[in-house]
């Protein structure tokens, strides 16, 4: 009897398959995929894997972690790799690409013969065959009941409707950026961060809209990417008109260079130069609206 519990004890813990992220699907999903115990899968593979959509072509990216599942968020394991891609897989991909060009067509044609006021953007076949998405533009509500009628007795498939905005539309088909790189939404990026004018002008950006704009129009999500740190610095140094005194005397904060950590200081004698946030001895005034406040003693007279 105490042989049984302590073999019972002894007993190694079952292992969990391997998990890797992967991604797939026309507007490049991440989710977290488990393999079978004896399949060996790497970074670039093109595999076959299942989703809640059905059976999907995709693209080992890296071996999920904690880290992973953490950037990826709590419905990141959401599926099985089956196997890794074969040629034969390699060319269905490709008559799926054709079918969906057809499947295009054909639902513009069925959407001007009802007259509703939409555009279709894209069109998704899951490679398993299971579902067509129809990724679509509308100003306002559209009731297409009708419409997915008769694309489901037309097309012999489930049809799923998915309204975009113009960020996803660039997603879905745009190419190159300025940069001369891929875009960032349509390779990266998990979500599309809200970007603002204020961020362009924290970096000194040009405001030309048609330099800061993306494929999509709307302002480049780059100008998110550093604007964290912009704002961090800008926090730590004294602000544009604040008094301060350094090695070379009393002066003003005319400006910022954030990125640098320094300041352009105009001193009494007329002379402008730029020194380092070190070089500051003690900050007189905070150029607060041009009221001159007295540093308390908790608040910190030199930068770190």
């Amino acid at each position: 009897m105490s042989t049984d519990v302590q073999d019972k004890k002894t007993e190694a813990p079952p292992v969990e398959p391997p998990k890797f992220v992967v991604r797939y699907g026309s507007m490049r999903r991440l989710g977290e995929f488990t393999t079978r115990r004896h399949t060996t899968v790497r970074r670039g593979d093109d595999v076959i894997v299942r989703s809640e959509r059905g059976v999907e072509f995709g693209m080992v990216l890296c071996e999920s972690g904690e880290r992973t599942a953490e950037y990826l968020g709590e419905n990141s394991r959401i599926g099985r790799i089956l196997r890794l891609a074969s040629d034969e897989d390699r060319r269905s991909l490709e008559e799926v690409a054709d079918r969906e060009k057809q499947f295009l067509a054909d639902a513009q044609r069925l959407i001007t013969d009802q007259k509703l006021q939409m555009q279709v953007v894209d069109v998704e076949q899951v490679f398993g065959g299971e579902r067509i998405v129809f990724y679509y533009l509308a100003e306002k509500r559209v009731d297409f009941r009708e419409l997915v009628k008769n694309m489901a007795r037309e097309f012999n498939a489930r049809i799923e409707m998915r309204q975009i905005g113009v960020r996803d539309e660039a997603r879905l088909l745009a190419d190159y950026g300025d940069c001369g790189k891929p875009v960032c939404c349509n390779t990266h990026l998990k979500e599309m961060p809200p970007v603002s004018m204020r961020m362009a002008k924290m970096q000194k950006a040009t405001l030309d809209p048609n330099k800061i704009s993306g494929r999509c129009g709307r302002l480049k999500c780059c100008l998110r990417y550093e604007f964290d740190t912009y704002e961090e610095h800008r926090k730590e140094l004294p602000r544009v008109g604040a008094t301060v005194v350094t090695k070379e005397g009393t002066g003003r904060v005319i400006a910022q260079e954030l990125l640098l950590k320094k300041l352009l200081i105009s001193y009494e004698d007329g002379r402008r130069v730029m020194v380092d946030s070190s070089d500051i001895l003690t900050v007189v005034s905070r150029g607060n609206r041009g009221r001159k406040d007295k540093p308390s003693s908790d608040e910190p007279q030199k930068p770190e």
